[in-house]
């Protein structure tokens, strides 16, 4: 049996993302080159066309990964982790999708292959984009090393800074008492 037939049973001829069961093409999952049963899905064209073409996307096609991100296919699941992910700064309901999808350690790295350097930006709880001038809410009491002190949740940072690592932000809070925070422990006022 050939790899496309395999593929194709393995998937019931529907689309591995969406279900859909027109236009079905087998689909090398990147970075691998060669289509194999374990580096390959299939995919509709709509699907294929919102990937390769991200200014296509129709953000209410994907409200699908909801049930496919619960493939056991390792391939399924990193379309579909890679897909919300690049939903998942604009769709809050894409980021929740997100926080509840479990891939396993080698899994999790060949979804993580090749992606944007969006991780190089620093983005609040809510997976927004932070940028200089912006002002921060703490979200949770945050201990000060080296200190006894602690950053309540609910404290402002007005006026952040960024910089070289992108999981920081600093600012001043607390009557003037400069800081650093990490980003991800902060909400864009």
């Amino acid at each position: 049996m050939s790899t496309e037939a395999t593929l194709m049973e393995r998937c019931q001829s529907k689309c591995e993302l969406c279900a859909s069961e027109s236009s079905l093409t087998a689909y090398t999952v990147s970075p691998h080159s060669q289509l194999t049963v374990q580096h390959g899905v299939v995919l509709c064209d709509i699907c294929i066309d919102q990937i390769e073409n991200p200014e296509n996307t129709d953000v209410n096609h994907w409200r699908c990964l909801n049930d496919s991100m619960w493939n056991q296919e390792p391939a399924v699941q990193v379309m579909a982790w890679r897909k919300l992910k690049s939903l998942s700064s604009e769709q809050g309901w894409a980021q929740d999708l997100l926080d509840m999808m479990y891939l396993e350690d080698e899994t999790q790295k060949w979804a993580e292959i090749g992606q944007d350097d969006d991780d190089e930006k620093p983005r609040d709880v809510n997976g927004v984009e932070l940028k200089k001038g912006d002002d921060v809410t703490v979200i949770k009491d945050l201990p000060v090393r080296g200190t006894n002190q602690v950053i309540k949740q609910g404290t402002v940072i007005r006026g952040i800074s960024l910089g070289d690592d992108p999981k920081l932000v600093s600012g001043k809070a607390n009557g003037g008492q400069s800081m650093y925070v990490i980003a991800e422990y902060c909400r864009k006022k």
